[in-house]
């Protein structure tokens, strides 16, 4: 039996309006019609499960019948920042696997070394891949991606995390043992063009420890990806 289809809305009430692009998949994609039995979510963390009871022009009503919380989030806090890339496939992608592994934190900055460019609709992409992700995996939370325009605020942002670790490529040895963490975690990777030398002292100086991540240079999005499931199965993710 697959499972249902999941939906993100607003705000849940016992009758509950699903509209927008939400609303349009629903009704011409997946061809819903009343008596559907779907997933309701809105990023609290709780999954509704809901019935079809109307479906209009340009909405659809459905009957909450049962809330349960949602029980794929991470146990732990993990926070990934990283170098906004010049190819959109590659940003989308990083988003999008950071989800799958339960990243509940997601920004995206601007540093010395970046060649690309963030505008409102590329952040408003990457938001909505972050929520396909979501349903797919079957998250009761999509992340919010947030985007910094420097690199400096993006570090700010995570200074609450128990762990603070900045991947670095000029790096020879790792600061910290990332098999032995524990606690709330944010990750940092850089760009293409990776990081200066200040960029990693002013990291520094705000409690982030150094990591190398092996001989071998990666891709900027191999490195987002494997440095999240590397700290995931270090928490207990996996397990």
């Amino acid at each position: 039996m697959s499972a249902l289809k999941r939906f993100f809305v607003d705000t849940i009430e016992p009758i509950t309006v699903l509209d927008g692009e939400e609303f349009e998949h629903a009704k011409n994609v997946l061809r819903l019609s009343v008596g559907a039995e779907v997933i309701l979510l809105d990023n609290s963390g709780k999954e509704y499960t809901a019935i079809v009871s109307q479906v209009e022009k340009k909405r659809m009503l459905l009957s909450i019948v049962r809330e349960e919380i949602g029980q794929r989030e991470a146990k732990t806090d993990v926070c990934l920042l990283f170098g906004y890339l010049k190819n959109a496939d590659k940003n989308e992608f990083i988003v999008q696997k950071a989800v799958e592994l339960g990243v509940n934190k997601i920004g995206v900055f601007s540093s010395e070394f970046s060649s690309a460019y963030m505008n409102a609709n590329k952040l408003e992409r990457l938001n909505k891949v972050s929520k396909e992700a979501a349903k797919q995996c079957l998250r009761a939370v999509a992340p919010k991606v947030e985007y910094y325009d420097t690199l400096g605020s993006a570090l700010e942002s995570a200074q609450a995390f128990e762990n603070k670790i900045f991947a670095c490529e000029f790096a020879t040895e790792s600061e910290v043992a990332l098999d032995k963490i524990s606690g709330s975690t944010a990750l940092v990777v850089g760009s293409e063009g990776g990081f200066s030398r200040e960029e990693a002292e002013n990291a520094k100086a705000l409690g982030f420890k150094r990591v190398t991540l092996g001989k071998r240079i990666l891709r900027a999005e191999t490195a987002a990806v494997s440095l999240t499931a590397v700290v995931a199965f270090a928490l207990g993710e996996w397990q």
